[in-house]
């Protein structure tokens, strides 16, 4: 594991300083395990890593060095597993409060402070209120991955110093200039939500029926009620809608999308317009575009498919690499 240097330090052996840009993406972003395992493999250093959301979790984890137990834990996600995960408190500012994902975070980082990381950290949320990118390099850093993930409408926002912080995905989907801030000078990204909005690698959805809202009434929740309700949401975030297309299916049927689709569907194409203009603006040296069209939100049960196709997409990319890394 290398040590921790200051941002922009430039590197004996004549190597650039690498950073990686790990993108947002939901279930999707487990793809990040398999691009980084596939450069430990190739002996790239990675000396900053910024992430966000879903690439903020995976970035954390792998700047505290434990990405063996992310790996492994992720491995054996199921249904169960993933409803475990939820702690419903709607009607709120979000239908997830986050804390338990927080806690899982935490059982692979144990709460670092981000400026004591062995590899520079950064985790990028939005300021809600502002509409501004907020950065986050220094203090608690599973807080920093709780705001990172927050997307609206389905987690609660974090309050850090009088700021309501939501997912990073909102303003830098793919955070290449916040790796060039650290001090990069060869940047890694990857994008993973190229293949959404276009409809590459989906599966078309047929008619739904008009969903019949939550079994249980959204207040006093608790016991069994809590785990109807959990499992509720999950279902209707695993069914949900991923792209445009999916949407057309419901033109000509009875039934108008429900409200996690259409949330899902336009964080979607945010998310991939805005990627799609900050990467022309500000390219990498190198982009893996791992195809993962066909996952959903919360297919995190498909976390081997993912990671595998993350290890292939980093692969076929460093053969184009010309510069010495090494």
């Amino acid at each position: 594991m290398p040590r921790h240097r200051s941002a922009g330090q430039r590197l004996s052996k004549g190597r650039p300083r690498v950073g990686v840009a790990l993108g947002s993406g939901s279930a999707r972003g487990l793809a990040h395990i398999g691009v980084l395992r596939a450069l430990d493999e190739a002996g790239i250093t990675v000396d900053c890593v910024a992430g966000t959301s879903i690439g903020a979790v995976v970035g954390a984890v792998y700047a505290s060095g434990k990405l063996d137990s992310l790996e492994s834990a992720v491995r054996d996600f199921d249904w169960r597993a993933i409803a475990s995960l939820l702690d419903v408190v709607f009607p709120r500012s979000g239908l997830i409060d986050g804390r338990k994902i927080a806690d899982f975070v935490r059982r692979h980082v144990h709460s670092e402070p981000i400026e004591t990381l062995p590899i520079d950290f950064r985790a990028v949320a939005t300021d809600i209120a502002t509409g501004e990118e907020v950065t986050l390099g220094s203090g608690d850093l599973v807080e920093a991955v709780r705001a990172s993930i927050s997307v609206p409408g389905i987690f609660t926002p974090v309050l850090s110093e009088e700021r309501i912080l939501v997912d990073g995905g909102l303003t830098n989907p793919v955070p290449v200039s916040v790796a060039r801030g650290m001090g990069a000078e060869f940047v890694i990204a990857v994008d993973l939500n190229h293949d959404i909005v276009t409809g590459k690698n989906l599966r078309q959805l047929g008619r739904r029926s008009r969903p019949s809202g939550p079994p249980i009434p959204p207040t006093r929740l608790g016991g069994r009620q809590y785990v109807k309700a959990s499992n509720w949401i999950l279902r209707e975030l695993r069914s949900a809608a991923s792209s445009v297309p999916a949407l057309r299916a419901w033109l000509g049927g009875a039934a108008l999308p429900n409200v996690f689709d259409v949330l899902l569907a336009a964080i979607n194409i945010m998310e991939a317009r805005i990627s799609e203009t900050r990467l022309a603006v500000d390219p990498p040296d190198l982009l893996v575009r791992p195809a993962l069209g066909r996952m959903r939100l919360m297919d995190f049960d498909r976390a081997s498919e993912a990671i595998a196709a993350g290890y292939e997409a980093a692969r076929a990319a460093l053969e184009r690499v010309e510069v010495r890394l090494r």
